[in-house]
Formats: structure tokens, sequence, C-alpha cells
């Protein structure tokens, strides 16, 4: 019998890492899902679910047993009030990542790719078409929030662990992906769509000629696979110490984006806007709250100031480079409507 070819994906109870993880199933791989929690859908066949914490390198390390590839898509801190938990964002991003470098070098694993953030390089300034040659990574101290912080730690980590002897004699090969905001069919985490249906986004705010960019899980999932692909010897290793900006190839105004979900759940579109002054201080106000209160109450954060400059004050977007296309191969990546495949 032919054993089959082994992956793990970090953060597979997720939203996308249960998607990736589901995909690589599906083409006749043996996968992994690790996390904290499990998934709220069926585990496909070919797929096993294994609780760890990847910050518990023993843990880590018993099941990468034969692991061809980890896709490593854990991290903590991106939205809500997580983000304001810096020591736990920091322990996992950056602690977390190193044990998957670590674990890859002593169980001989010859992949590893990082799913990091846009994030990465916004420094409370305007993008526009950014791509990997134009838009490096900003210093440490120049980022807007924590989490962006970590990721970017860790991205330089994954990327220098690139080339470095693992057990067998095996060269580790890594790289990175960069996505900006993911969508899909069954996202229920989405901030907006949370806000939305309990009636909390009657309004608008913000520049409304700010755009970003948006990923649609299948193509996230796509980009990942083909990424895997371009560190083999088969594709000469072309991904090997990259990083790649992942976006569905369209730049778009959030509100304007976000008619159809307004549209769909029922509700008109939001006709009141309110100065992003206004708002911004309504979101310091709450982050405040939140944090005094903790012990007591839990204070939901509709947003945060992170968010407020992120999504609605710049244009923050980025263009497929022809590196991208060439590199990974996305030659069948689709824009996908927003109407079908969200809700």
């Amino acid at each position: 019998l032919q054993v089959k070819r082994k992956m793990l994906v970090t953060g597979g109870g997720g939203y996308f890492g249960f998607k990736l993880g589901r995909a690589l199933a599906s083409q006749g791989l043996s996968v992994i899902l690790l996390d904290l929690h499990k998934p709220t859908w069926d585990t496909p066949d070919g797929a096993a679910f294994y609780q760890c914490d990847i910050r518990d390198y023993s843990s880590l390390y018993k099941v990468c047993d034969g692991v061809e590839c980890i896709f490593h898509t854990a991290s903590y801190g991106m939205s809500g009030p997580e983000q304001l938990r810096k020591e736990q964002v920091e322990s996992v991003n950056v602690g977390g990542t190193n044990n998957v470098i670590k674990v890859c070098k002593e169980r001989g694993i010859p992949k590893l790719v990082y799913t990091s953030t846009i994030n990465v390089v916004f420094a409370g300034k305007p993008i526009e078409d950014g791509d990997e040659d134009s838009v490096p990574c900003v210093s440490l101290d120049m980022h807007i929030d924590h989490y962006s912080r970590t990721k970017a730690i860790a991205e330089q980590m994954v990327l220098s662990a690139n080339g470095c002897s693992a057990k067998g004699g095996v060269l580790l090969r890594t790289c990175v992906l960069r996505p900006g905001g993911i969508y899909g069919p069954d996202e229920r985490r989405h901030l907006h769509r949370v806000n939305v249906e309990r009636r909390l986004f009657s309004f608008s705010f913000g520049d409304p000629e700010a755009r970003m960019n948006w990923v649609h899980v299948d193509n996230l999932v796509l980009a990942h696979t083909l990424a895997a692909e371009a560190l083999t010897s088969k594709r000469h290793c072309v991904a090997s110490g990259q990083a790649y900006f992942i976006n569905d190839g369209e730049s778009v105004n959030l509100f304007e984006w976000l008619t159809p979900l307004f549209e769909n759940l029922g509700y008109s579109r939001p006709l009141m806007h309110l100065p992003v002054s206004l708002v911004y201080m309504a979101a310091i106000l709450m982050e405040y709250l939140h944090v005094a209160l903790r012990p007591i109450i839990e204070i939901p954060l509709l947003f945060t100031r992170n968010e407020v400059n992120r999504h609605y004050l710049f244009c923050f977007f980025f263009k497929l480079s022809c590196q991208t296309f060439s590199e990974l191969w996305i030659t069948s990546l689709s824009l996908f409507s927003f109407c079908s495949c969200w809700l």
C-alpha cells in the first residue's frame, strides 16, 4: 500500500485553516488539523483533528512525525477583544511560530508555508497598488497594533529559517503569504457581518474614497496549495524565501463592498455618515471600558482604533504582481461574487 503524504495545518479548527485542510484531504493527502478547539464542521475523510497548543512544544513534536509540509495558519489577536491581550498575542504569534520552525528542523520537515497578513507593511499611511518589490515591511516601532508587529516578527523568523538544515540532511524551504481580509461561505467571525446582524452598523464613516483588498477563501486555499508546490524541487523551489501579497485582484471601498451584505440580510444601506473623529473617540472609550471592566464583565468591542485606521481612513491595497503569478502559477484565480459566496 502506498503511504499517503502527510500535511499539518495549525489553526485547523478555524475558518480558513479548516477550509485549507479539507481541500488538501480532497486531493488524497493525509491531513492533521491542529488547534485548541475542534472545528464546528465535520472532519472530512482523510483528515484527523488533534487538540494542541502550538506554544506547547512537546505536544507539537508528537503529532509531527512523518509530516511533509506544515501550513502555519494559527494566530491570535487579529480583531475584537483579543487585540488588547498583548502578552497572549505575542506568545502565540511569536512563541508559537518559533516552535513550528523548531519542529520543522527537528522532525526533518522540508516545507513550511506561513499565513501572514498585509498588515505587516502598514504604518498608518496610504498604500496604493503596492507589490512585493515596492512595499517592504515597516520597522517594528512603526506598526499601529501589536498583532501586526508580532506577525511581522514571525514572518521574518519564517523567512530567516529558509535554507536551514533539518534532521536527516533535509533543507527547510519556507515562504510567506500575506492575504487581505478573508470572506466566503460559512464565514461567521467577520466583524462587519456580526455587527450588521446585530443592527449595530447603521451608519458609515471614514473616507469614501478609501479602498482595500479582500480575498475569497477558495482563492486563498489555492494560493497556499500552489505555494507548497512551489517549494519543491519539481518547481525548482521558486517560492523559497519569498513573501507574496494574496487577494482577489481588485480594490474596493469597504461600505460599497458591504452593500450586498446589508441588502441580503434585509437591512437598508447606512444613510448616516459620522465624522471619523467621533468614531475614533468612541473606539478609544470602548477599549478603555473593555480593559477596565474585563475582570467583572466582558464589554464587546464593535471596533478598535486600529481597525478604524486600517479600514476606513486610507487607501490600503495591493496588486497581484507578475512575480506572484509566475512563481506560484496562479493562473486559475477567479473573482467571486460577494453576494453568492459570503451569504
